[in-house]
């Protein structure tokens, strides 16, 4: 994005300063306060940056620094109240359905410890998750062969886009807890999509539909400049 172009997207502009702050930050551990909450981040050197995956990639991708909490990353509030949850599972299927949030806890559960990582820098190891795998319900609905791409729908008209093929990973989930407990206000109750091993503005919050497309649809943010994948050992963050 042109820099002389970010005052007409003040909201790119704030990730973009989170982003410098934690890039310059002194090696070492620090304590910041940021969006009204106090974390500690994580020196470089931090033996749990050093691991790899399963996959053969290091657990901590580049430009990113681990906290201990999860941040809560701004969004326009939808209704967190699971009486009135609606879930339209939909686009390319044989058997659309909407689902309340009953419906959503009779079908099979999946317990997930994973990390998550943020366009502004930070990492997140360890989070732990429950929820229903998109795998799941793109079986409940009989996705089509012509479905290449699944479009988070959330409240308020933000939509991320995912490819099809990374979003029945099984670590793909419609999270209804986090650490233990229903999703707080901050994070997007009572469900939200989470795609761990894509940049969390994928993982959209408030969620009230999933949609299997033929086509791709780029989302909120992909429109506003950021990328439209978002690999985070690839460091895709703006288009």
């Amino acid at each position: 994005m042109d820099p002389s172009k970010l005052h007409t997207h003040p909201e790119v502009a704030r990730i973009l300063e989170r982003r410098r702050f934690l890039k310059n930050a002194a090696a070492g551990t620090l304590l910041v306060a940021l969006g009204g909450g106090t974390y500690v981040v994580a020196a470089a050197d931090d033996p749990r940056a050093k691991t790899q995956r399963p996959d053969g990639r290091p657990r901590l991708p580049p430009g990113q620094r681990i906290i201990d909490a999860l941040k809560p990353m701004g969004g326009d509030p939808g209704d967190p109240s699971p009486a009135s949850f609606k879930l339209h599972v939909h686009g390319e299927v044989e058997n659309p359905v909407t689902l309340d949030f009953a419906k959503l806890l009779a079908l099979p559960q999946t317990d997930l410890t994973c990390d998550v990582h943020c366009v502004t820098g930070w990492s997140m190891f360890d989070a732990t998750w429950r929820g229903v795998q998109l795998a799941e319900l793109a079986k409940l609905v009989r996705v089509r062969s012509t479905a290449r791409y699944v479009i988070f729908e959330a409240a308020n008209s933000y939509t991320s886009n995912v490819r099809l093929s990374e979003a029945l990973a099984p670590g793909v989930l419609v999270a209804h807890q986090h650490g233990g407990k229903p999703l707080s206000r901050p994070h997007g109750p009572p469900a939200r999509a989470l795609v761990p091993d894509l940049y969390f503005w994928k993982s959209a919050k408030w969620l009230t539909g999933i949609r299997f497309s033929a086509r791709d649809r780029p989302g909120y943010w992909e429109t506003r400049g950021y990328h439209n994948h978002a690999d985070p050992w690839k460091e895709e963050r703006y288009g």
